[in-house]
């Protein structure tokens, strides 16, 4: 022990030397910041706390390693211009997409095992579809922050689709005892009925972040599509939905949820009818407020004095001129309607089991906390470590279209 506490005060006192010396002056704050705190910690706690630091700094560094190799990885393809097919040939990329997703429902429904196949070539094609010289450019200023959440995205994207194939065990499968103890079938151990909590938490991702987006895209639709039209009618129209809006947000999310699941049923589409009713009202003030600021220029004067419709108005006008808050808005929408989500399923009127959801899971094993065993924090800190991804993000995302500079 004695080694350790010796080695690890030389290795950051040297680090620190090293980083003063090349004039890194960050680095050098970092470091020797890190060194005073440790050695607080270290009168405090001991060496134990000292671990704990090496391993904590230990993670961040992992971490930041991946979201470098992730970023440069992405702006090799980016500078490859690998997107350019697919931007020339607009319409033929939709009709690709269209057939995957055809495809996909019914591999799904006739059970011919090709769905995860499919969801998963038309993901990777929205993926590719903006890599460009461009997108490079923004990717080199990007924050590691932010490469390490879009890394954290397409971890998640990965396992919700391929769930099927990395759990080794079916989401309802009964396989050990009550609360068995991690062995080598079972890497995080049995639940409440014996169920691998492992091969639920990766079904959980598919089913916990496929309603959350569901919905959100539910919510976001109706409410962009209302504040455009606000936007762009006016008069009458905009004051009604003003006034709808004002309503609907006037009753709290979660009471409001629970009255519609109480009268309805805690099935799935009226999760996401729900969600969409409490979370558009806040869409629709983004999308007014920004509409709002960009009807009153010259040229949708001139297309309004051309003849142009309301429609067009919207499709080639507006909606071009106000995509970057409404994509970073679609990020934050997503972090409040996955919490809600979870909560919902906390409190047993979100996705119903035999079916595998992260927020049911903190329930139904919540008596491990009492033993000492942290096995039911693990689904609370995976939803939590989506939300923080998101957010990085989309703090990356408004960063960008504010106009600062770094």
């Amino acid at each position: 022990m004695n080694f350790f506490v010796i080695g690890y005060y030389a290795l950051l006192l040297g680090a620190s030397c090293l980083a003063a010396y090349m004039n890194r002056r960050a680095i050098f704050l970092l470091l020797f910041s890190l060194t005073l705190v440790s050695f607080i910690l270290g009168i405090i706690g001991g060496v134990a706390a000292l671990r704990a630091v090496t391993i904590a700094a230990g993670l961040l560094a992992l971490a930041g390693m991946v979201a470098y190799g992730f970023r440069e990885f992405l702006v090799q393809l980016s500078e490859g211009n690998v997107g350019r097919p697919l931007r020339e040939s607009g319409g033929v990329f939709l009709i690709i997409l269209l057939i995957l997703a055809a495809l996909a429902f019914a591999s799904n429904s006739f059970d011919w095992g090709l769905a995860e196949i499919f969801v998963a070539i038309g993901v990777l094609l929205l993926i590719i579809v903006p890599l460009s010289p461009e997108t490079a450019k923004e990717l080199r200023r990007a924050p590691l922050t932010a490469t390490f959440g879009l890394f954290v995205i397409f971890t998640y994207i990965v396992a919700g689709i391929f769930s099927s194939v990395i759990a080794p065990h079916g989401e309802a499968e009964v396989i050990a005892s009550a609360f068995a103890p991690a062995d080598d079938t079972m890497l995080l151990g049995a639940d409440q009925l014996g169920r691998d909590i492992f091969s639920r938490l990766i079904y959980g991702t598919r089913n916990s972040v496929g309603l959350a987006l569901a919905a959100t895209v539910a919510a976001f639709i109706l409410g962009a599509v209302a504040g455009l039209l606000a936007a762009t009618k006016g008069g009458w129209f905009d004051q009604l939905m003003g006034r709808v809006a004002d309503v609907i947000m006037s009753i709290p999310s979660l009471i409001f949820a629970l009255l519609m699941l109480s009268i309805f049923g805690p099935s799935i589409p009226v999760i996401i009818g729900a969600v969409a009713i409490i979370y558009a009202p806040r869409v629709f003030r983004l999308t007014r407020a920004v509409a709002g600021n960009v009807v009153v220029m010259d040229y949708i004067e001139a297309a309004k004095l051309r003849g142009e419709g309301t429609w067009y108005l919207i499709r080639k006008e507006i909606l071009p001129n106000s995509t970057a808050p409404l994509v970073a808005e679609f990020g934050l929408e997503f972090c409040f309607v996955f919490l809600l989500v979870a909560g919902l399923s906390f409190l047993g009127l979100g996705i119903q089991p035999p079916t595998a959801d992260w927020g049911s899971m903190v329930r139904e094993n919540a008596t491990l906390i009492s033993f000492g065993d942290i096995t039911p924090l693990i689904p609370a800190a995976a939803i939590a470590l989506l939300t923080v991804a998101v957010n990085f993000v989309v703090d990356w995302m408004l960063h960008r279209s504010s106009g600062l500079k770094e």
